[in-house]
């Protein structure tokens, strides 16, 4: 599955990396502890939070990372869009809870592996 696969499902906005949309999703990683993410992530998942600062595109790229899915209508920092941009990093926001963004994207995950 691609990170564009995921947009519609997710009501998902693309913010910046437009251009990396076409990245394999393998899985979900779903913290809001820096340390945790980096510890337990795996490369080629999307990671869904509630961070908004610059920080998140540096573990996301240290990772492999697929793409940052930023939950419950956050807004992501201007700094954290341009370090993305420079990285190749998608950076998504959606309205939907943290939750609920992780259920859907599991029954898609789900879908394409059966």
């Amino acid at each position: 599955m691609k990170v564009s696969d995921i947009l519609n499902e997710l009501e998902a906005e693309v913010r910046c990396g437009e251009t990396s949309l076409d990245r394999d999703i393998s899985w979900c990683y779903c913290s809001d502890l820096l340390s945790d993410v980096m510890a337990n992530a795996q490369k080629d998942s999307i990671w869904i939070t509630l961070q908004t600062h610059p920080n998140i595109v540096a573990v996301a790229s240290l990772l492999g990372l697929s793409a940052i899915l930023i939950s419950r209508g956050a807004e992501p920092d201007p700094e954290t869009l341009n370090k993305a941009a420079q990285e190749n990093i998608p950076v998504l926001t959606t309205k939907l809870p943290t939750f609920e963004a992780a259920g859907r994207l599991f029954m898609l995950l789900n879908q394409q592996s059966s």
